[in-house]
Parts: C-alpha cells; structure tokens; sequence
C-alpha cells in the first residue's frame, strides 16, 4: 500500500470522520489519497492553513478524537503553528501532518540555511508546544510513528502532536497493519491523601467545588451532572468551562477569575474547602497574588497532568493525579459519606447572588442573555477572543446539552469562525459562531467556505468599530491614547453588510429586543451583525494586585463590607 494511502487508512480505522487542509506540493501523495477514500472520509479545503488548524481544534472538542489538519512545507507548515499552539494550551488531541521535500533534497545536517526549496524545520520550531513531534526518515517507519503520535495525543492530559513526512516517504509502498497500543489508566493511589481528604471534607462548613475544562474534555459531564444531583454543594467554574452545569442548576453560581462573576469571586473567597476538578488555576482565575485566592479554604486539586500541579497555590494543598472518570465517581461517594448538611452556607451563596442580581448590567450582556435564551438546546457555539468572549461567559444562559467552546490559554483571535466549521463536521449539528469585529477579520476567508458548503453556521458579529479590550487597556493605563484601537488611531474595520453579500450569505443587523429565531431557523449560513457603541467594556475586571473580591469598578464600600462580612 503506497504510504499516504496508509495514513489515509489508519484515520478511517481510527474513526475520523473529517479533515482540513490546504493544499501544497509537499502534501499532493496525501490530498489525492484522501481523495481516493473520499466515500469513507472527507479532506475539506479550508482558504488558509490557520483556519484549518482551528477547525481540526474545534472538530476534536466536541467529538473527543484527534483533529486532523495538514499543509504542506515551510510556509503551510508555519501557517499552522497558531492552531498548533491553542491545541496544546487547551488540552485538545490534535494530529498535524507537514509535508516535507524530499530526504535526498534536505538540508538537514549541512550548515546552510535551506537546501530545498521551501523547506523549513518545522519540528524545530514547534517541539515545545507539541507532546510529541517526529520527523520521518524511512518508509517503514511511518506507521509506528503515527501510531505512536496518535497514542500520545490522547494518553493523560490530550494535546497536540505533529509528523513531518517528506514527498518521497509518502509516495513509498509499505505494509498496512494496525495494533493499537493499549491505554494507559491514569489513577493515583495514595492511602494517606485519601484519609487527609475524608478529614478535610468532614471538617468543612463552606465547602465548594470548581469545576474545570477537564469535565467536557475527559468526557466525564454525565458522571458530573450525576454527583450533582445528590450532593448539595456550591459550584463555580472557570471561564472555559461554563457550559459543565446548564444556568438554571440552583448550585451554579457562575465563573471565577478576573472577569469573573463577582458572586462566582465572594463564594470562593469565603468557603473553607476547595476543590477543584481538572482547572489549573491560572492567573486569570487566582489572581496575580495568589496568596489572595481562597484565603481560608483547605485545597484538593485533581488533575491528570501532575505537571499543572507544580504551580502551587497552597504550600498545603492536597494534588491527586487522576483522570476525571475515575476521580468524579470517588468524589462523589467520599461527599456522600462524610460531607455534612451546608443549608445555611448555600443560604449565604444565594444571599450574594441576589445582592449582586443588577450589578454590572451593561448594554452588551443585556444583548447576549436575551439572545441566549432564544436559542434552542443541543446548539453548538464558538466564542471568539476579546470582549465577545467575557460577555458570553458572563452572560450566555446555557442549555442542557449546549457546547460552548473557547480559545482559552493561547486565546488565539480568529478561532471562532474556523472552529465552527470543525465542530460542525465533528456532529454534523448547527454551530453559532460569536465574533468582535476584530477577530472575524483574522479568518474571514473561511466565510468562502461557509458560504459554498452552505453550512448551518449563524454568525453573529460584535461590531464596535475598535479592538475594545486593548482600547478598555488604554484608557486605564495610558491616559486614553488609543493608539491603533480605534479609527482615529488607524484602525478600521470593514462594512459587514458588503462582505456577506460578496461571499452570498444573508445578512441582518440586529436591534435590541428583536428576535433571531428566524435566521437560526433557516438553511445554511446567516451573517448577523450587532451594532455597539465604540466605548464597550468589560465589567467586572480586576485590576493587578488586587484580590478577585475586589474588582473594578468597586461596589458600593457598604455593600463590599456587607458581603465581606456574610
């Protein structure tokens, strides 16, 4: 079997059911090649090699396989590097293959810069944002290696892996075999921790749970809804992971962080034990001085790569490597057992949700709760980076069965668009793709692709005429010189209602209070675009060294005290 043939095979048995890519002379033995098993398998041809490594991204977020991109060498292999980078900050299993001239054509070894023509050392330049990344010098390794990468990529924590394989490798005839390699259960033991952690929970008055990524992403949400239905205790999440409980769960008390719901921030600021369930607790979630998060809360983080761990919070936290499938069901039995009665502490939490109902109500969030609400269950939709996205966590009223998914660690702008169109193919579902002016431009050529499919993919656009976070930036740090943020300062965007009627997609501009029921109704794509003013913030933010309670702008200092003091 020729060897691209082989590739092509080993995806089908693998179940992947699309791929993206843009075509290139180093990939022409695996275009034709997937071109010969197109019944059983699709290549789809995104407009640029970025925009299919976020459709290979947002494909593997909702069906939990490996996405699959490929472009060919040096400038389609550096094309990828973004998509590759978000795979990798996000936990996504993603397969990048890169066409590479041929080895009798390779530089490698010689002290020039380049021997054949586009080539480019791509392993060199994206090694530390892969799990594993390989170069393929002989025929008769290439199976192993792609199984090896596709094995990694999915093994613990899941992430990206790339194989570099030259023209003349891939046009090779080799023998097909496949023998999976057996996966590995990632399960800690430790008798001591497991008794510290019955004392802690036994000891607990104000316990709370956070729950991360790591919930959608170990395919473990049944298991999660499940336990949530017998143990009474306040949930928060993080910001990529507010889709984990649907908004009318009585325990939900929304998101953490630095844009994070206020009552999300007092909640964790107040309870006595933390626990946390696949989150790394980054900076935007503890705040730059983390000695400030959870001031009296005892933590148990749970997580299945032990390396996010090192990032201590707490000199005594208690860290337990686990994957979340297993660590869920004990959980849950350790709470049910040893957890006492905590009504009058979901009495303080709902006390503070109301207190902070109507605070922060802007134009923005107004516009994304009433659309949200509109929107049917089961929906598929894809934030975008900047403004956008803080509203959409803030506010979004998420259904039962809804995925909302994020360019979260890399937060990589022009993710939305592309990512729709791998999330569609990956459940063949309508997507909602929600964008800033800003970022749709960054991908604006895959409406090409959107357009010509005719995709179910409704597009809404956030159109303040600004990069509104760096603008917000600039008004708080440099004196209001919005330098390159706005039109004044020589950045401009583009007339949306021309841009959809050049690519055939049908358009509207929406007006607060109307509905959109008839555009997500329709067949194929839609163009709706949200007019704002150029001064939008993002509210509530907190400021550098300040702790998550205390965010801007402040409340009330009676109403800080009041709740500080619940």
């Amino acid at each position: 079997m020729k060897a691209s043939e082989a590739i092509v095979q080993f995806l089908i048995d693998k179940q992947i059911t699309d791929v993206f890519g843009y075509p290139g002379g180093m990939v022409t033995h695996l275009m034709d090649s997937f071109d010969k098993y197109k019944d059983k398998i699709s290549a789809h041809v995104t407009y640029n090699e970025q925009g299919a490594s976020f459709a290979a991204c947002g494909y593997a977020q909702v069906s939990l396989k490996p996405g699959v991109a490929y472009a060919t060498s040096g400038p389609g292999a550096t094309n990828l590097i973004t998509g590759i980078c978000n795979a990798y900050f996000d936990g996504i299993p993603a397969l990048f293959i890169t066409g590479q001239v041929n080895t009798y054509e390779s530089g490698k070894g010689l002290s020039c810069r380049q021997k054949g023509f586009q080539e480019t050392d791509i392993l060199g330049i994206v090694n530390p944002v892969t799990k594993y990344c390989a170069y393929i010098e002989n025929p008769e390794d290439l199976l192993p290696e792609l199984k090896k990468a596709y094995s990694i990529a999915l093994e613990g924590r899941c992430g990206p892996v790339v194989l570099d394989i030259p023209m003349n490798i891939q046009r090779s005839e080799i023998e097909y075999s496949i023998d999976d390699i057996p996966e590995q259960d990632i399960q800690e033991s430790d008798e001591e921790k497991m008794k510290a952690i019955i004392q802690l929970i036994k000891a607990a008055h104000k316990p709370c749970l956070l729950a991360g990524a790591g919930i959608r992403q170990s395919a473990s949400s049944a298991l999660f809804k499940k336990m949530m239905e017998e143990i009474h205790i306040p949930v928060v999440t993080s910001m990529i992971a507010i889709d984990a409980l649907p908004s009318d769960h009585p325990l939900k008390y929304g998101f953490i962080g630095a844009y994070g719901d206020r009552t999300a921030n007092f909640i964790v600021d107040k309870c006595d034990l933390l626990i946390t369930l696949g989150s790394r607790l980054d900076i935007r979630q503890t705040g730059v001085n983390q000695e400030n998060f959870a001031p009296y809360a005892k933590l148990i983080r749970i997580d299945i790569d032990p390396l996010e761990c090192t990032n201590k919070i707490k000199t005594d936290e208690i860290d337990i490597h686990m994957d979340l499938n297993q660590a869920i069901p004990l959980f849950h039995q350790l709470l049910k057992e040893n957890l006492k009665a905590c009504k009058p502490w979901i009495n303080t939490c709902n006390q503070i949700k109301q207190e902070l109902l109507e605070i922060d109500a802007q134009l923005p969030n107004q516009i994304v709760q009433q659309l949200s609400k509109e929107l049917p269950e089961d929906l598929i939709i894809t934030t975008d980076v900047g403004q956008n996205q803080v509203w959409i966590s803030q506010s979004f009223y998420v259904k039962e069965n809804q995925r909302i998914l994020y360019s979260g660690g890399h937060g990589a702008m022009g993710y939305s668009l592309p990512a729709a169109i791998g999330a569609y193919y990956a459940l063949k579902k309508p997507v909602l793709s929600f964008n800033g002016d800003g970022g749709f431009q960054m991908n604006i050529q895959e409406l090409q692709f959107i357009s010509k499919q005719k995709l179910p993919i409704k597009i809404i656009v956030f159109n303040n005429h600004a990069l509104g976070m760096i603008r917000h930036f600039q008004e708080m740090y440099f004196d209001s010189r919005y330098t390159q943020t706005l039109s004044a300062g020589g950045y401009f965007n583009c007339d949306l209602k021309k841009i959809a009627e050049a690519y055939d997609i049908p358009y509207m501009q929406y007006e607060m209070g109307e509905s959109i029921n008839t555009c997500i109704d329709q067949e194929g794509p839609y163009l709706i675009e949200v007019v704002l003013p150029e001064e939008t913030y993002v509210i509530p933010k907190l400021a550098v060294g300040k702790p998550n309670t205390d965010q801007e702008p402040p409340l009330d200092r009676d109403l800080y005290r009041k709740l500080m003091n619940l």
